[in-house]
């Protein structure tokens, strides 16, 4: 996915593995090198195929505890993947480098967690807050008004770096999460003018008008954030649909 997937590795003598990334033998077996196989646990942001299918050989190969919420009912998401634990928000998990503390952050799945090194106040971020791109929100388990409460709660957490999935190490973390809010917002207000000009509308014609400054080649997936969008509008009591077509209601 992009860059690729970050997998990091955290310890000094005995190690958590944070993401293991995709069944890639080749990765599995420099993770091995790199710990000399001393892994006591393999956490793991969320069940999309290129961050936890890994956990398996891992588990296989060194015995390991395994950390993470499991994939959602109906999603396509990575069903290989069993925890052994299933931490919650405000948990914390010990490591030979220090406390993470668990953050659930829905938004970009249903069952992301974000995990807190709380003596050096560095954010694993996961998929929920990227570098050099914005989060794909997919409804039915993307989820957009989830996801910026997801993003306002982090500004309470004490964090001065972010380690992504996707990307490189980040600073000034508010600056960060404060630019990704005001972007999805300037967004929704676009889909909600856009949907009180044109009336009833289907979400193909939307979109084409919400997101005229993207390109036209990628307006199909353009339409999956439109449509999250439109389901906080819902949610918010600013939007309403009859079937296929939607409405702006009288908040707009």
């Amino acid at each position: 996915t992009g860059p690729g997937t970050n997998t990091y590795v955290l310890g000094h003598k005995r190690f958590t593995v944070l993401d293991p990334g995709p069944a890639n033998p080749a990765h599995i077996e420099r993770i091995l090198e790199l710990t000399g196989g001393a892994i006591d646990q393999v956490v793991v942001t969320h069940t999309h195929q290129d961050h936890s299918p890994g956990t398996v050989a891992l588990k296989a190969r060194t015995g390991c505890r395994v950390y993470g919420q499991p994939a959602p009912a109906g999603a396509a998401q990575d069903p290989t993947f069993a925890p052994d634990e299933e931490p919650v928000h405000g948990d914390v998990i010990k490591t030979d480098a220090g406390s993470l503390k668990v953050l659930h952050t829905p938004g970009h799945a249903s069952n992301h967690l974000c995990f807190l090194l709380l003596e050096q106040e560095l954010l694993f971020s996961g998929d929920h807050v990227m570098q050099g791109s914005t989060v794909v929100i997919n409804p039915p388990d993307g989820d957009m008004k989830a996801y910026l409460e997801s993003l306002y709660d982090l500004l309470d957490e004490p964090v001065r770096y972010i380690a992504p999935a996707h990307g490189f190490l980040m600073g000034h973390p508010e600056a960060v999460i404060d630019f990704l809010i005001t972007h999805r917002l300037a967004r929704e207000h676009k889909v909600a003018r856009v949907l009180k000009s044109l009336g009833s509308t289907g979400l193909k014609e939307l979109t084409a008008e919400a997101y005229d400054d993207v390109p036209a080649a990628i307006h199909g997936v353009a339409a999956r954030s439109a449509l999250a969008h439109l389901l906080k509008l819902e949610a918010d009591g600013r939007a309403a649909r009859e079937g296929e077509a939607w409405h702006a209601t009288s908040h707009t």
